[in-house]
């Protein structure tokens, strides 16, 4: 125990005169928590919208008006004809464009049966979906009104309305769902590259050398380089969750013991998966490379973006040895739902179990050699 005692007090020491080291530390939360948190959304809140108007009647411009009106939707131009409207889309001046055809109004009238052409940026899908989401529920509520002032609907059967009522974030704040998963790429970045570059480090100047000359075992030296990390880890987890909770608001509404345990799992099993690659670098700047290979898979695949459950079958499978996935799903269930150790019991297997195995990996890996 003296001697893993005396390498926490060189390793400490270490980190203390990294001025770069001790820097991070303190503003890595900092900006990761202020920068990406309100930035990383999915929120559509203005579509840029272009018109072409081809009718020129009271209906037409009624509908104009409604789209004007809407909170998402702001008329950038109006082109006058098609082959307008697709330059405003190739040259990114409009996301999506409405193409009034002529003799729209006359199909309120049962001359024809009234049409709309839209024509989106699928670029990102995933806009391009909200985006004629937004117009569709416009169009449908502009249409309803027209059938209920023409007097086509029956007075004698009721409308269906619906209710709607969000757990778990009531205002549909999308920072909420977000900050959970910032944390967990916050430690992950804490875990998995400075604890291995602090290793890499200690090959190139040549002082690990001098360690492995020492009677110093294995399992004490991967011990000396996984404490101080993983007690920084929790502490910038920390910093991070008073940054949310000061400059978000965000809430908290399951057990802080439970999620700093989960917490502290995870980076047990990121810092082995550090000191594994660490072994096997002789530089930073391979380390670097593979770090990075396997820190945007892990983050990407992790649901931070998008549901697990959406991916292809064969990504659900490699998210059981995902770690990031596994805590991304504990942080929001512990921060946003209040959920107890039952609930999260399978993914808390599941961690603890990676950190075993990295853990042992790294001391596996590990050549001591005299």
């Amino acid at each position: 125990m003296r001697k893993l005692l005396f390498l926490l007090k060189k390793e400490f020491r270490q980190i203390r005169r990294n001025p770069f080291m001790a820097r991070a530390i303190i503003m890595v939360p900092l900006l990761q928590m202020l920068i990406l948190v309100p930035a990383i959304t999915f929120e559509i809140k203005r579509v840029d919208l272009a018109v072409t108007d081809n009718d020129h009647t009271p209906a037409s411009r009624e509908l104009i008006a409604r789209l004007t009106g809407s909170s998402f939707f702001s008329v950038s131009d109006t082109p006058r004809s098609y082959a307008e409207a697709e330059e405003l889309l190739l040259a990114g001046d409009a996301e999506i464009v409405l193409i009034i055809p002529e003799g729209f109004s006359a199909g309120f009238r049962g001359v024809t049966r009234p049409q709309l052409q839209v024509l989106a940026d699928a670029v990102n899908a995933t806009n391009a979906q909200l985006a004629w989401s937004y117009l569709s529920s416009v169009v449908r509520d502009y249409n309803r009104d027209i059938i209920l002032s023409g007097g086509n609907a029956p007075s004698s059967v009721p409308g269906i309305t619906a209710s709607p009522r969000f757990w778990y974030n009531p205002t549909l704040n999308y920072k909420y769902y977000m900050l959970p998963g910032v944390l967990v790429i916050l430690i992950t970045a804490i875990g998995l590259l400075m604890a291995g570059l602090n290793l890499v480090r200690e090959k190139e100047i040549g002082t690990i050398e001098q360690i492995n000359v020492t009677p110093v075992m294995k399992w004490q030296l991967i011990a000396s380089k996984v404490i101080p990390f993983f007690i920084i880890g929790l502490l910038d987890l920390a910093l991070g969750l008073i940054v949310g909770w000061i400059a978000f608001d965000i809430p908290f509404e399951g057990s802080l013991f439970l999620f700093f345990g989960c917490a502290a799992i995870f980076l047990i099993a990121v810092l082995g998966l550090a000191l594994f690659f660490s072994t096997m670098a002789s530089t930073q700047q391979q380390f670097l490379f593979v770090a990075f290979f396997f820190v945007m898979i892990f983050v990407l695949m992790s649901g931070i973006f998008t549901p697990s459950e959406s991916m292809p079958q064969w990504a659900q499978q490699f998210n059981h040895v995902n770690p990031v996935a596994h805590l991304m799903k504990i942080n929001r269930m512990v921060m946003l739902k209040g959920s107890g150790f039952g609930d999260i019991a399978a993914s808390i297997a599941a961690l603890s179990l990676l950190a075993i195995s990295f853990i042992a990996l790294a001391i596996t890996a590990y050549r001591k050699r005299a």
